[in-house]
């Protein structure tokens, strides 16, 4: 049997909102596997707040932006220990400064960034250097860039949470509010073509162990689980949740109600464990 420590069972009840000794036996069913231990709680029939994790949460600040011309996109985390210091406005500022240098050099991931220079040095070294003089780690703990015809931003207030999102033209008000809904439902892909046949089958196994501990016919498990399928979908994959603003409307209703075809075309999601 795997060894399940206290910290295990916090992450998961941190994870999924469940209570302490449900998370320490599905940890224990599972063999310390957190995925699984996940999916236990949820044949059980638990309410899990979180159908996927994020990483571990970090302190730091989140920033996102695009260029002059809308037609490229970042967001960026550096990350650090306390909350302290990612509310000094030098951590902010200098967060900025490495988001500007994304912008202008279009790197392509975090690697060919921290290879980029700022104040006369890799922002590689600047990070060891600010880590000395903070006494703190300091780290890129997300970086997400795209390009589009048009890219819209987002910054949640406290610059915990960013996105940004790719239009297929310029629609900057919708574009935001697009990249807003990103942010605040963190759904799993832009719609249910791009979800992972893993993780179809992982909601079709569920769906289908809960209507069978429901009661439901075995001759029904199949056509059960493909309805909460579709539910699925529509709770986690962008263009087809409702509209936070409007929950009458899907986002792909209210695209089409601000102008006939228009639409996303991608979207990137940074945030400090939320």
């Amino acid at each position: 049997m795997a060894n399940i420590t206290a910290a295990d069972v916090n992450k998961l009840r941190k994870q999924t909102g469940a209570g302490m000794m449900d998370c320490k036996k599905a940890l224990q069913e599972a063999e310390g596997d957190f995925d699984k231990a996940v999916d236990v709680l949820r044949k059980q029939g638990q309410k899990v707040a979180a159908k996927r994790a994020d990483r571990e949460a970090t302190e730091g600040c989140v920033l996102a932006g695009a260029t002059a011309d809308n037609s490229f996109g970042a967001v960026v985390s550096l990350n650090c220990e306390t909350d302290f210091v990612a509310k000094n406005d030098s951590f902010i500022a200098l967060t900025q400064k490495i988001l500007d240098k994304a912008l202008e050099t279009k790197a392509a991931n975090t690697e060919a960034l921290l290879k980029e220079s700022i104040d006369g040095m890799t922002i590689e070294d600047k990070l060891t250097e600010q880590t000395g003089v903070i006494g703190e780690k300091l780290e890129i703990g997300g970086y997400e860039v795209l390009e589009a015809a048009f890219v819209a931003t987002y910054i949640h207030a406290g610059n915990k949470l960013a996105a940004i999102v790719g239009m297929n033209e310029e629609a900057e008000e919708a574009g935001r509010n697009v990249a807003m809904q990103a942010a605040a439902m963190n759904p799993v892909s832009l719609s249910r073509d791009g979800v992972s046949q893993e993780i179809i089958d992982r909601e079709l196994e569920v769906g289908k162990d809960l209507a069978r501990q429901e009661g439901k016919p075995e001759a029904m498990l199949d056509k059960i689980a493909e309805g909460r399928l579709n539910k699925f979908f529509k709770e986690s994959t962008l263009l087809e949740q409702d509209y936070i603003r409007d929950g009458k409307l899907s986002i792909t209703k209210y695209l089409d109600s601000v102008k006939k075809g228009l639409t996303v075309t991608d979207f990137k999601r940074v945030g400090l464990g939320v």
